[in-house]
């Protein structure tokens, strides 16, 4: 083993940026991502006990056998620490549970998208929430503005939806987002930000109500997309998009999503009619740090391997308690080829296979290994190129 001084120079730090497609379809009232459809396990009905389209945050109780074993679960015994979990109210703590009893939580825990509408005056906390950061981006668009002459997010009819970071990363890639509304297989409208500046444009279908016009807004590092577009898509139909067959409505984009998983309950069943897809390209940033490993003709030119020394010649080393000697005399194993029938020319010949990184404490940091050992000749440079993802 030699250990070499990787140099400054040698080293180089930065930054890959990754933007994986996502997409949501909405159809009947279930949401399913990526197009994936619902996996039945060996002992549930689903894979990953979580609701279909949803995300498992850790893969716990995945294909757990519930009714022989219980699905885990996380627990806290009550005592003078007063430790509890964040969704138990301090009320509840003092006065549902006792010193000694457990307090339980629930697994697994996943993420999806979630769908919000607000009617005319509706009390709106998550949305309020967003207001400064609306205004905040109204040097980008003065559609962002809370309350304007476009409108005021704070009492109008528009539909919210919240999209983990769990999916996108760091932020929405500007200019990846669409929204298409389908009724019956036929897109009837398709949202999409053309300028890249968070306004949600109606591009489609070409000559549509309301083609060219503003639907609504995105914010791409919160992970959010409020529609306020009430024009209609249709004409002269109307659907239960309110969940109240007395009180059915036309088509919009504050209908966008209507049975996604969220506050809707949908008594009367989802629309079977309609269905919805939202697609967008999410931001990965992953630093990589690359180093240099230089392997120098006449050096790494020796092995531990106890093949490396030809058995014909090996002599046992001489060893005392204060010494251990080895024999000059035996000569490394020749794996140098002829295409003649005489011996060729002794050459000592090692193989690559790793390379350990140590730290300023000679501490072992990490190991890179080739998929197949490199020839490493006396007469031969070497130069091996490590990434690492940090």
């Amino acid at each position: 083993m030699s250990l070499q001084k990787i140099k400054p120079t040698e080293i180089f730090v930065n930054q890959v940026e990754f933007n994986p497609k996502v997409n949501f379809y909405v159809y009947n009232g279930k949401t399913y991502y990526n197009q994936q459809p619902e996996v039945s396990g060996a002992f549930t009905n689903n894979l990953l006990n979580v609701p279909v389209g949803h995300l498992s945050l850790y893969e716990l109780n995945v294909d757990r056998n519930q009714s022989q074993t219980g699905l885990i679960y996380p627990f806290i015994t009550k005592d003078g620490s007063l430790t509890s979990f964040r969704t138990t109210s301090t009320t509840s703590f003092n006065t549902d549970f006792s010193y000694g009893d457990q307090i339980t939580g629930t697994y697994p825990m996943s993420a999806s998208i979630l769908r919000e509408y607000y009617q005319l005056n509706d009390i709106r906390t998550h949305l309020d929430a967003l207001k400064n950061t609306l205004n905040y981006y109204q040097y980008i668009s003065k559609h962002y503005s809370y309350s304007s002459s476009l409108g005021d997010k704070s009492t109008q009819r528009l539909n919210l939806i919240s999209i983990p970071s769990i999916f996108y990363g760091s932020k929405i890639k500007k200019g990846t987002l669409k929204l298409d509304f389908y009724i019956s297989g036929t897109i009837i409208g398709t949202l999409e930000d053309s300028n890249k500046n968070g306004e949600l444009i109606q591009t489609g279908p070409s000559g549509s109500t309301g083609s060219g016009s503003v639907a609504g807004v995105a914010l791409y590092t919160e992970g959010f997309v409020i529609l306020t577009g009430s024009w209609g898509l249709e004409t002269g139909i109307t659907r239960n998009y309110l969940d109240d067959i007395s009180n059915q409505v036309t088509s919009s984009w504050i209908y966008f999503g209507a049975g996604m998983y969220g506050t809707e309950n949908y008594t009367n069943g989802a629309l079977p009619s309609s269905s919805f897809d939202i697609s967008f390209e999410g931001t990965n940033k992953t630093p990589i740090m690359t180093l240099f490993a230089h392997a120098k003709r006449g050096e790494l030119n020796n092995s531990l391997n106890p093949t490396f020394i030809n058995s014909s010649s090996y002599v046992a080393p001489f060893t005392t308690s204060s010494s251990f000697i080895e024999n000059a005399s035996m000569q490394p194993t020749n794996v140098v080829s002829s295409s003649f029938n005489t011996e060729p020319y002794l050459e000592k010949i090692t193989f690559i296979s790793s390379i350990k990184l140590y730290d300023e404490n000679k501490n072992v940091i990490g190991i890179a290994k080739v998929a197949k050992p490199i020839r490493k000749s006396q007469e031969r440079d070497l130069t091996f190129k490590i990434k690492l993802d940090l």
